[in-house]
């Protein structure tokens, strides 16, 4: 179900200015909205995501959706049957993604995630999370996510790799963080990975 209150635990500590919100304004985000909703009505596939999620992870996985956006990876995962809770930052983007029942949405800067309690047994970051974060706090990103899962839980990363923040930068990042690489594939349909692909997306373990 959708989380009812205005706040998530870390509402009250939203102190880091991200690229998102440097770079797009409420009606960027709102057009953002309004842009997978053209592409559903086209009948465009937007689930490419959630089905590569949903054959790494088992079945009622507990899933961690963060910087959902509008919760379309997560609620689709929510419809194949696992447990989802959705995190993000922009204001626009939660109250979109918190009119999916299927969700427990939360606002929150995964540089300072923290949702006491809760461990997750996969979290996913598709859609460029990573490379819209606040310059400087992807470690510190790496290692809240970490946190949230559980020993020998899974990582799913995607993001794009023409933007400052690079692969190499990322891997490094991982391995601060507790996270080992298992697999990396060239797009969300698996293809090879090879070093002039254009997008990254990713599978790392929590050890344990």
């Amino acid at each position: 179900m959708s989380f009812a209150g205005a706040d998530g635990p870390s509402e009250h500590s939203l102190n880091n200015v991200t690229r998102w919100e440097n770079e797009r304004d409420e009606e960027q985000s709102r057009a953002y909205i309004r842009r997978f909703e053209e592409l559903a009505a086209q009948g465009v596939d937007l689930h490419g995501e959630a089905r590569m999620v949903d054959a790494v992870i088992a079945p009622g996985s507990r899933v961690l959706d963060a910087g959902c956006g509008t919760g379309r990876v997560g609620v689709e995962l929510a419809r194949r049957g696992h447990h989802v809770t959705a995190v993000d930052l922009d204001p626009v983007l939660v109250e979109a993604a918190r009119a999916h029942r299927e969700l427990t949405v939360y606002r929150a800067d995964l540089a300072e995630l923290d949702l006491p309690g809760e461990v997750f047994d996969a979290i996913v970051a598709a859609g460029n999370v990573l490379i819209f974060l606040e310059p400087g706090t992807e470690r510190t990103v790496l290692q809240r996510l970490a946190a949230h899962l559980v020993d020998g839980g899974v990582l799913v990363t995607g993001f794009a790799t023409d933007y400052r923040y690079s692969v190499r930068e990322f891997d490094a990042d991982l391995e601060a963080a507790g996270l080992v690489l298992e697999q990396r594939f060239a797009t969300w349909d698996l293809r090879p990975w090879r070093a002039d692909a254009t997008w990254a997306v990713t599978v790392a373990r929590k050890r344990g």
